[in-house]
C-alpha cells in the first residue's frame, strides 16, 4: 500500500475538496481539450476540475466506491485498477496531454507514467517529501519523496517548468515536494506564465 492516507498541505483529504493550488496554476499548460489522466484520483477532485475545464479525463483509482462518486460527469470516464499489484491498465498506445498526481507516491509508476505522457504533454506531481516525519503523517520514507527526486525522475525524459521541495508552515505543518514538467515536441516553445503558485510559501 503506497497511499498516503493524511491530508495534503492544501486542507484536503486525498481525492476530496478544492483540487490543488499547484494544479490549479499549471492547468493552463495541457492542451486545450487534451485527454488527461488522474492517477489515484480517489473521489476526483482533480477529475472533475479538469473536466470543468473541457478535458476528457481518467480517474484511475483501486477505490470502486471513490470512483463510484464520478459517475454522472460526463466528461470523466473512471478506470478501476490495483496499479501496484497489477499491469498497468491503459494501453500502451494511449498518450495523454495532462497526467495529474497528487497525494500518493509508488515508485515504479514513474517510467509508465513517463511513457504515458504525449509529445507537448505536462506532468503535475505534488506529494509529501522527506522531513515530513518530524511533523505528521505520512511518516514512512515509502511515502516520502528525498531531496530533489522528482527532479531527477524526469531528467533526460521531461523539461522542468517549475519545482518547489521544502517546508509548508500553513495550513498545516508538512515538507512538500512539487514539479510542473513538460514532454516537448519542440525545445524551443517557452509556456507562458512560468513562475511558481504562490498560494502557500515553502522555506527550503
Amino acid at each position: 500500500m503506497s497511499t498516503p492516507v493524511a491530508a495534503m498541505p492544501n486542507g484536503s483529504s486525498h481525492g476530496n475538496g478544492e483540487p490543488s493550488c499547484w494544479v490549479r496554476h499549471w492547468a493552463h499548460l495541457v492542451e486545450a481539450g487534451g485527454a488527461v489522466l488522474d492517477v489515484a484520483s480517489g473521489a476526483g477532485r482533480h477529475a472533475r476540475f479538469f473536466a470543468s475545464l473541457g478535458h476528457s479525463v481518467t480517474a484511475l483509482d483501486r477505490d470502486a466506491a471513490a470512483l463510484n462518486a464520478m459517475r454522472d460527469e460526463r466528461l470523466v470516464t473512471t478506470l478501476q485498477a490495483d496499479i501496484e499489484g497489477a499491469a498497468w491498465p491503459v494501453p500502451a498506445d494511449v498518450k495523454f496531454a495532462g497526467i495529474v498526481v497528487t497525494n500518493y507516491l509508488h515508485r515504479p509508476l514513474f517510467p509508465q507514467l513517463l511513457r504515458s505522457l504525449a509529445p507537448g504533454g505536462v506532468l503535475v506531481y505534488e506529494t509529501f517529501a522527506q522531513g515530513n516525519e518530524r511533523v505528521g503523517k505520512p511518516s514512512n520514507p515509502a511515502f516520502l519523496l528525498a531531496p530533489g527526486e522528482l527532479l531527477e525522475v524526469v531528467r533526460g525524459h521531461l523539461r522542468v517548468v517549475a519545482f518547489q521541495d521544502g517546508f509548508l508552515a500553513q495550513p498545516r505543518p508538512a515538507y512538500v515536494q512539487r514539479i510542473c514538467a513538460i514532454k516537448e515536441a519542440d525545445r524551443s516553445a517557452e509556456p507562458a506564465d512560468a513562475a511558481p503558485p504562490r498560494c502557500y510559501e515553502l522555506a527550503g
